[in-house]
């Protein structure tokens, strides 16, 4: 059977739910579409390009926010990021590596910078965009870390609360905002 790009990126994703960045390959990648790995390079030249369309695929599928005051805006952007990060096994790790890699997982940054755009923070921006994603990206990786070591019982804790971060991210939009304002003056 001949599959379709994206029916392999949807394949893909769904296997790495199961089975965790770490085991997903190409060859376990072809047992599950039931072809030869090699018919997967027909598609993707390498893993990393695969590993690129399936991090642009999951954020793809996220319900983003697009109007609202930007600071609202920016906080809402990176809690739906983080929720989309956590829906998938290795989600975070996932999209973490493309991006900084710059193989891909570009639409969290677009959206901050538009948001951030409209806070009039000028040179700042790029600067608050990577911050913010650094915040996002090390806290689910943390935090899907967490879960899947006390899952597999390799430690004895209990699920973290959600407000550390939404308390973690209104201390970085709060220090944007005053750099923002020691900046106007």
């Amino acid at each position: 059977m001949r599959y379709r790009r994206e029916e392999i990126v949807a394949r893909a994703l769904d296997t790495l739910d199961v089975y965790g960045l770490a085991d997903l390959t190409m060859r376990r990648l072809g047992t599950e579409l039931g072809v030869q790995p090699s018919a997967l390079y027909h598609h993707f030249a390498n893993k990393q390009t695969l590993l690129a369309a399936m991090a642009d695929e999951l954020l793809r599928r996220a319900a983003w926010p697009v109007a609202g005051p930007w600071v609202e805006r920016v906080g809402a952007i990176c809690t739906v990021l983080r929720d989309q990060l956590l829906a998938y096994r290795d989600g975070a790790e996932l999209v973490a590596t493309v991006h900084s890699f710059g193989l891909g997982a570009r639409e969290p940054a677009v959206l901050l910078e538009a948001a951030l755009a409209e806070g009039d923070i000028g040179g700042l921006t790029p600067t608050a965009v990577r911050t913010l994603l650094h915040y996002v990206y090390g806290h689910a990786v943390d935090e899907q870390t967490h879960l899947q070591a006390a899952a597999a019982g390799a430690i004895d804790d209990d699920p973290r609360d959600d407000d550390d971060f939404g308390t973690g991210l209104g201390i970085v939009i709060a220090g944007i905002q005053v750099v923002r304002a020691a900046a106007a003056s």
